[in-house]
């Protein structure tokens, strides 16, 4: 309408040609704007642990820096994928030190332990969606006064972030630690805490319970039911941030692939529906567990025993050769994994 306007001396075509590079000028600044902001978004979305091409089969992940032919397992991240915390143990399992990795020159850094963990059995460890806090479970003593000939038990402790690094862990305490040992933590959106135990009054060895947070506290926790729980072992839950769905891990179930297998539930209405194993190629017949979603939730993450060592496919003729592959990766130890999310086919 502006344009249909023709002026017909000089200064009516002067305003008329300022007008139009103007609104040109605004049209071109609000494009670029909106350019520059698609292109920071995709940048900034891109997370290191990132693969570059379709993950439709198990990956290890990081092999040589975070998987490495050690026993590594429970592996999450920080909010902006920069850091990952993991757990390496002893390959009896008997013994677990918590660690960290950076992403800083284009590759993982070198693990450091964290500087709570070490002395004690630490790991299972949950990093919060503003990753200002870790929840993990530790053998650690409840005070330094403690018995040594007292009975070990595995109990969920948190970690704040400061000013000066990860704060002194703080034990949760009751009701959330009863008797026995738990395992696994994983909080919801709304900070309710799901978890596994082998507390009294359960269906079977281990079973997984959630514990509502309100008024700044834990309340008592409440057992998943018969749907869940079996006379079997339930561990390991991991609990969408809206209850959508909850993936855990499980042994001796009948439709188990072998050794630890790790099945899907979903929330329908408030009732939890029969578990689904999750099938290859994320079970094997080996142990898998320890699952996990990366924080932009395109990647599945979990933890096997799978191995190649002794399957007919090798003959060994050269020691040196042997060695390294007993050595390597995908030993019978606990390597990390990673695949596209949508393997899983999780129902919406």
């Amino acid at each position: 309408m502006i344009l249909a306007y023709v002026p017909t001396n000089d200064v009516g075509k002067l305003m008329v040609i300022k007008y139009v590079a103007f609104f040109i000028f605004l049209f071109f600044c609000a494009f670029s704007g909106h350019g520059q902001e698609k292109i920071n978004v995709e940048v900034e979305s891109k997370h290191p642990y990132s693969s570059d091409k379709p993950l439709s089969e198990p990956t290890v992940f990081a092999p040589g820096i975070i998987s490495t032919g050690d026993y590594e397992f429970a592996a999450d991240f920080s909010p902006d994928g920069k850091s990952i915390y993991f757990v390496k143990s002893t390959p009896d399992f008997s013994f677990w030190t918590m660690v960290s990795s950076q992403f800083e020159n284009n590759k993982w850094s070198e693990p450091q332990v964290m500087p709570f963990s070490g002395k004690y059995t630490d790991g299972d460890q949950f990093v919060t969606s503003d990753g200002k806090r870790i929840f993990f479970i530790s053998a650690r003593p409840l005070s330094i006064n403690a018995s040594p000939a007292a009975p070990i038990r595995l109990r969920i402790w948190v970690t704040d972030r400061t000013e000066n690094g990860w704060s002194e862990p703080v034990n949760l305490g009751e009701p959330v630690n009863g008797d026995g040992s738990q395992y696994f933590p994983t909080l919801t959106r709304d900070g309710t805490l799901y978890f596994g135990s082998n507390r009294k009054g359960g269906n079977g060895g281990v079973d997984l319970y959630r514990s509502k947070f309100a008024n700044g506290k834990f309340l008592e926790p409440e057992n998943l039911g018969d749907t869940i729980n079996t006379k079997f072992d339930e561990y390991e839950p991991l609990i969408a941030p809206d209850e959508r769905f909850l993936i855990f891990m499980a042994n001796g179930r009948p439709d188990g692939l072998g050794g630890y297998d790790l099945f899907i539930s979903y929330n329908e209405n408030g009732k939890w529906t029969k578990p689904e194993n999750l099938g290859a190629p994320i079970n094997s017949p080996a142990d898998d567990f320890s699952p996990k979603i990366s924080p932009d939730g395109k990647y599945f993450f979990w933890t096997s025993n799978r191995r190649v060592i002794g399957l007919g496919k090798t003959t060994y003729r050269n020691y040196r050769e042997m060695i390294n592959d007993y050595r390597n990766l995908q030993n019978g130890l606990g390597d990390i994994y990673y695949i596209d999310k949508s393997v899983l086919k999780i129902k919406r």
